[in-house]
């Protein structure tokens, strides 16, 4: 059975202790693609990961590896999730999965949150291990995000990307609608 595991990012400590803000893994477009996805028969799993707002990279890889990962596995990251999914995928190098996209990738290259977090060596050749690997970028995201893409793209040959005009950080406040239909068109 196809599956997809779909990684929220960071959010701030506030933001993850207000309780009229939806938990990560069910706030901004999330909820959509995960229905999307099933409504297609691809199991969707949102993993919630405990304490984002101060990542840990063992919390992270505990939450992520309860589902299972095949070469027909989808992988979505959002912000932390999908800086998450570069180095989870550059450290496992028998994991051979389906498409990935990077959504706004973070690598936190200025070390101002989980300086641990993304102390790795991106490995070039991951792109070998995915069917399709894709970055979604806004041109209006923060710098932070700039230099993640940069670097991602610098360090992997023949990355897919995809570039968005005014999209911000692609999140409720960013975009124009819940929805994100280039994101699962990109997946199917």
């Amino acid at each position: 059975m196809k599956n997809a595991i779909l990684l929220h990012g960071k959010p701030g400590k506030e933001e993850y202790y207000d309780g009229s803000t939806p938990s990560c893994s069910n706030y901004h477009w999330f909820p959509w693609l995960q229905k999307q996805l099933i409504t297609r028969d691809i199991k969707a799993d949102t993993p919630e990961v405990p304490f984002a707002y101060d990542p840990r990279y063992d919390l992270w890889v505990k939450e992520v590896e309860r589902f299972e990962m095949t070469p027909d596995t989808l992988l979505v990251g959002h912000s932390c999730g999908g800086g998450f999914w570069v180095r989870y995928l550059s450290e496992h190098k028998d994991l051979k999965v389906g498409k990935v996209v990077l959504v706004a990738p973070s690598l936190n290259p200025d070390k101002s949150w989980g300086a641990k977090f993304f102390d790795f060596e991106i490995d070039p050749s991951l792109i070998d291990r995915v069917k399709e690997l894709i970055i979604f970028h806004s041109t209006n995201d923060h710098e932070g995000i700039q230099e993640s893409v940069r670097i991602i793209r610098n360090v992997i040959p023949n990355i897919k990307y995809r570039e968005f005009k005014d999209m911000g950080h692609f999140t409720v406040e960013d975009m124009p609608a819940s929805e994100f239909p280039e994101l699962l068109e990109a997946l199917l």
